[in-house]
């Protein structure tokens, strides 16, 4: 069903309130915009399947009921950016939720699978998805797009029932339940504008004096391409930022020296960052960033790390896990160096299936041989 009123979609969300799931996918553009420009929502419930166009009905958000009744599963794949859109259109966050990419993870699929190669190993569809990169805020739709459109939850409730059932045949089912809760939190959804700078690129050409600098910048930057609702990039460029504070700006013109900087920014603006930054560098070296340690400046455990992905391995097989998900190698270099805080490997269904047997390994507590052709796991003597 196309719903282009608002009386449709009204309708709409009084069927599917006595609704037991409120499968989710959503089309948009973020190509020109800081946030994501709605195009169109698709939404299917136990019996129906609603595609909702957003530039047609009044107002999106007599669907918030729906997100907010925690009596219906709200399911996604790879949901992030469908429920940042969420957030940020109808300022509501759904829960409970479940991401059917997430889940098959636990269920010996590759991580980060695909939703059409997720779809046909659970359903046995080939799905086209010969509109993947299509314009959605043209209108009219095409028959090949609403057909696209619809595709992207028709499948979503029955994977949900299958993959359900499964992780609770394996008792996987409570694994999860970390996962999804930080999925509906909110405050995941909001960049930290003080922080931005950490994920500038090449910015570890800069020293921690510099760096005061850049996250004053990138800061400002952050607020303008929101204020703006214009991509960051369009502002300032992450180069263009880390070469600037290089230079340690104490004037425009110092600043406008930086190629391309002259055309992105007005006099005043200009002004404003160069303040920021003159601010910066005269701070006390005690309020500046810290550096995150190079890996190459901390003890080289390569060797460690391979025997660690050696447990890893089996208990990923052994348990139908995908071995990503199970142990990320940053996480095996950071436990082969010692550290035991803040590392996912060492929490929850992660810590019980792998994590402490690394831990007892490091500590000399486990140790490893090979019987039969084969790397055994024991304790030590």
């Amino acid at each position: 069903m196309y719903i282009a009123s608002q009386q449709e979609l009204v309708a709409f969300v009084q069927r599917a309130s006595s609704s037991s799931i409120l499968a989710v996918d959503t089309e948009f553009l973020r190509e020109k915009t800081y946030y994501p420009k709605l195009c169109l929502m698709q939404l299917a419930t136990d019996d129906e399947i609603a595609i909702v166009d957003p530039f047609a009905v009044e107002d999106l958000k007599v669907l918030v009921p729906l997100f907010e009744d925690e009596r219906i599963v709200k399911v996604f794949h790879a949901g992030h950016q469908d429920i940042e859109i969420i957030i940020y259109d109808l300022d509501c966050v759904p829960k409970p939720v479940f991401d059917t990419q997430v889940a098959a993870a636990l269920l010996g699929q590759a991580q980060q699978i695909g939703y059409a190669s997720l779809v046909h190993s659970i359903c046995g569809v080939k799905l086209k998805k010969v509109d993947s990169f299509t314009d959605w805020s043209v209108r009219p739709l095409s028959d090949s797009q609403l057909s696209y459109a619809q595709e992207d939850v028709l499948y979503l409730p029955k994977m949900y029932e299958a993959m359900k059932n499964q992780l609770k045949e394996k008792g996987r089912l409570s694994w999860l339940e970390a996962e999804f809760a930080e999925m509906s939190d909110p405050s995941n959804y909001v960049a930290d504008e003080r922080e931005r700078f950490r994920r500038l690129k090449h910015s570890t050409q800069l020293s921690r004096r510099q760096m005061a600098a850049a996250r004053e910048i990138a800061a400002w930057r952050e607020i303008e391409a929101r204020k703006r609702n214009v991509p960051r990039k369009w502002v300032l460029t992450d180069e263009q930022i880390v070469e600037a504070c290089k230079r340690e700006p104490r004037k425009v013109d110092d600043l406008f020296m930086v190629r391309g900087i002259r055309e992105r920014l007005t006099t005043k603006d200009a002004r404003i960052v160069v303040e920021l930054a003159s601010a910066a560098l005269d701070s006390a070296p005690d309020t500046w960033p810290e550096i995150q340690a190079s890996g190459k400046s901390e003890p080289n455990v390569d060797a460690q790390v391979d025997l660690l992905m050696s447990i890893v391995r089996i208990r990923a097989r052994e348990n139908g896990v995908a071995v990503p998900t199970l142990a990320s190698h940053s996480d095996l270099v950071d436990v082969a160096r010692g550290y035991r805080k803040g590392i996912d490997l060492l929490r929850g269904w992660r810590k019980e299936l792998v994590g402490q047997e690394l831990v007892d390994f490091m500590e000399g507590r486990l140790a490893l041989s090979i019987s039969k052709g084969k790397v055994v796991i024991a304790k030590n003597d």
